[in-house]
């Protein structure tokens, strides 16, 4: 046999990085540019499955955090759901009962998304790549040691869900705290997906945050899956076939969450509140949780298409954007940079030190710059935002609104770069971006500007004082740990 046929015959299956996604997404632009043709807005098809590839093009530099990837194809993926919302109801966005400014909207967030993909290059093009000793250096840590840092977190995290409810003004800052469960959990799954040791700890933390994520009003069931798959990449994850049938058996997985929940989320807001009217949980967990075992048992009657259907809907958030130019074309915002203005106003004044600080309600915004009434989610209590990138387009218009976004892509990647700039184990930084990740778009295109401004200050003040005093500590904690397991099994 030749050295070349038995080079072949070695060969591993090809990681799981930004490469292989941008590999992925060029074969669905192949399949959608195929399909175009078919579909009732071919070039808003065709150009909306470019974007991934184009921006994972832009962002995939191999020191560039796995979790970054997360942050644009979520949002990606729900500005596209628009398309494939085309192909249900048989319409083009032009002529979609929402008005023609349907197809503006989705190009304008299409083209926002990559004006902050090349912030982010801009910013992190030459951040140092890690050699590969940096990348397995937790390889040394004990499973046990991990978990319960993960379980530490956890608490740490329930503890202050707890303090930012009986302390609203310092809620913000608890909430950035919390975020260091995400932290735990994905150290934890990185270091199985790497090491494959601790495989039935990973299982065992995924039922357990699918089950909370249960538990609450809004169920967020999914971040456990994001999670995951973010950690695949950074681990670098062969994909061999148990690994890709691994990643088919959780897209299932999800995707049968996801369509059950929204099947039942407005029954079980109800049952778990008592009211139409409040989201304060009311009934105790054991009730909810029978209320939805009886639910799960009975899901056969669920109608897969309706579900879907809904869930599509929610996704697609390209029409309020398109309410928004509807107004601002007949009617524009009297006051220059109101929402810029009012969003850093928010944030330079803490509500702990002013105490009087009007709230900034979503709902308020999205009346003013839609011309919407919300009357049955004012009198249920509940929320709804036009997201940041209609704010700016109401500011800035376009292409003046692209100004904003690479603002937002620069601040952003600023806080990134800080991150892994942090003296600590790669797998600990890549944990610290996750959360931030996570935490500027769990809620993806819908969360307010104002929000996202906040969050990114409070972060940087978190994790400033975390570095300096938590993490550190807990590193040597886990070395030194992992030196007593070592010496004891010799």
């Amino acid at each position: 046999m030749s050295s070349t046929a038995i080079y072949r015959a070695q060969r591993l299956p090809p990681p799981l990085d930004f490469a292989l996604l941008r590999q992925f997404f060029l074969y669905f632009l192949v399949l959608c540019v195929v399909i175009a043709p078919f579909t009732p807005d071919p070039l808003a098809w065709a150009g909306g499955a470019a974007v991934p590839w184009v921006i994972l093009r832009i962002v995939g530099t191999p020191s560039m955090p796995a979790a970054v990837s997360y942050l644009f194809l979520w949002q990606w993926v729900q500005i596209f759901a628009r398309a494939l919302q085309t192909l249900v109801d048989g319409e083009s966005m032009v002529t979609s009962f929402s008005g023609p400014n349907v197809a503006r909207a989705y190009w304008y967030m299409l083209s926002s998304l990559v004006v902050m993909a090349l912030a982010f290059r801009l910013v992190l093009w030459n951040l140092k790549t890690p050699t590969q000793a940096q990348r397995t250096a937790y390889y040394h840590w004990d499973v046990r040691h991990l978990l319960s840092f993960y379980i530490g977190t956890l608490v740490i995290s329930v503890i202050a869900d707890l303090a930012g409810r009986v302390v609203p003004a310092l809620g913000q800052p608890f909430g950035a705290v919390g975020l260091v469960k995400i932290v735990g959990l994905f150290m934890l799954f990185v270091y199985v997906m790497s090491t494959g040791r601790g495989t039935k700890f990973l299982l065992g933390a995924i039922l357990f945050e699918i089950g909370i994520g249960f538990t609450g009003f809004l169920s967020d069931f999914r971040g456990v899956f994001i999670f995951l798959g973010v950690a695949a990449i950074a681990a670098r994850v062969r994909m061999s076939g148990s690994a890709t049938a691994a990643t088919f058996i959780a897209a299932g997985a999800l995707i049968s969450l996801a369509l059950f929940w929204t099947s039942v989320k407005g029954d079980y807001r109800h049952f778990a509140a008592g009211s139409e009217e409040s989201q304060e949980i009311k009934t105790g967990l054991s009730e909810r949780m029978a209320y939805l075992g009886g639910k799960a048992l009975s899901s056969g009657s669920m109608s897969v298409g309706d579900s879907a259907y809904m869930l599509l809907r929610r996704l697609a958030y390209t029409d309020i954007f398109a309410s928004v130019i509807d107004v601002q074309d007949l009617a524009p915002e009297i006051i220059p940079m109101r929402q810029w203005s009012e969003g850093v106003g928010h944030v330079l004044m803490p509500r702990f030190l002013f105490p009087g600080k009007p709230p900034l309600v979503d709902s308020d915004v999205y009346m003013r710059l839609t011309r919407r009434f919300l009357a049955e989610e004012i009198r249920a209590g509940t929320s709804i935002s036009v997201g940041y990138m209609g704010e700016n387009y109401a500011d800035l218009g376009f292409p003046g609104m692209l100004l904003g976004m690479g603002l937002i892509g620069l601040m952003l990647a600023g806080l990134v770069r800080l991150v892994m700039n942090f003296k600590l184990p790669l797998v600990m930084r890549e944990g610290i971006v996750m959360g931030l990740a996570f935490n500027m778009s769990r809620d993806g295109v819908e969360v307010s500007l104002p929000k996202i401004l906040g969050a990114m200050f409070m972060f940087f003040l978190v994790y400033l004082l975390m570095n300096k005093f938590f993490f550190p500590k807990v590193v040597t904690w886990l070395d030194k740990k992992s030196a007593m397991t070592r010496m004891k099994r010799a």
